[in-house]
């Protein structure tokens, strides 16, 4: 795996009192977060509690009506979805979106269509995924559920992002798949300084890799909060994260 590239603890992402409305519906609703250099900062709520707007409205899917996103100290509210990617932001999407006709390494090279300086080396996702390089030729149709996740954030790594945001990666697949996907999520931001935004209904697993945890309920942050005090609050696990 690559050296580090960013001094950890370095801020990253920052998203400064961020509201996003979908019609009448306030989706975001005047969030503040930070993602440091080599963390992981895991956003967890229930489904419509505004994470995956959250993360829309951070790469300029989704046009915020308050506040700023701010990237290595660059405001890129209100840029361009490419030039976001540009500055440094790689979103996951939930759903594990690859092209399924393409082959692995045709969907890899997408990935670093609009970086600037350059998209990474194809070896070097190879050689953080040696399951995607056994797979290079094939169409991306015939990967499993673990291994398309791969393969979507291989792709995102093309780009050489600071900022890596994760959609809901775990959903639909087996335990044993997640727990090994958690682990690499870990190992993105311990070996590349990568700042990760970890979007997760699955709040035990997110918080065991997790530096930070935050709470979403109806678009409005009601936790932000160390890992094992989350954890450890029982009346706050059961009214927002399920266990």
């Amino acid at each position: 795996m690559p050296t580090r590239r960013w001094r950890v603890g370095r801020p990253m992402l920052s998203v400064e009192k961020l509201t996003t409305h979908y019609g009448p519906v306030r989706a975001v609703d005047d969030v503040s977060l930070e993602a440091p250099a080599g963390t992981v900062t895991a956003v967890l709520g229930a489904n419509g509690a505004g994470k995956t707007s959250l993360l829309r409205t951070i790469t300029g899917l989704v046009a915020p009506q308050s506040g700023r996103v701010m990237v290595d100290g660059t405001d890129v509210t209100g840029m361009a979805v490419e030039e976001i990617v540009r500055r440094g932001v790689a979103h996951v999407p939930e759903g594990r979106g690859v092209i399924s006709e393409l082959t692995v390494e045709e969907n890899l090279r997408l990935g670093g269509l609009w970086r600037r300086g350059g998209a990474a080396p194809v070896q070097e996702i190879y050689d953080m995924f040696p399951r995607l390089d056994e797979r290079r030729r094939q169409p991306a149709s015939r990967l499993s559920g673990g291994e398309r996740q791969m393969l979507s954030i291989g792709r995102a790594l093309m780009a050489r992002p600071q900022v890596l945001l994760l959609d809901e990666p775990s959903l639909g697949l087996a335990p044993v798949i997640v727990a090994q996907l958690m682990a690499m999520v870990r190992s993105l931001a311990d070996n590349l300084g990568l700042a990760v935004l970890l979007v997760e209904q699955n709040a035990r697993s997110a918080l065991s890799i997790a530096n930070r945890g935050i709470v979403l309920n109806l678009g409005r942050v009601v936790a932000d909060r160390e890992p094992s005090e989350l954890a450890a609050d029982e009346s706050l696990r059961h009214a927002y994260l399920g266990f």
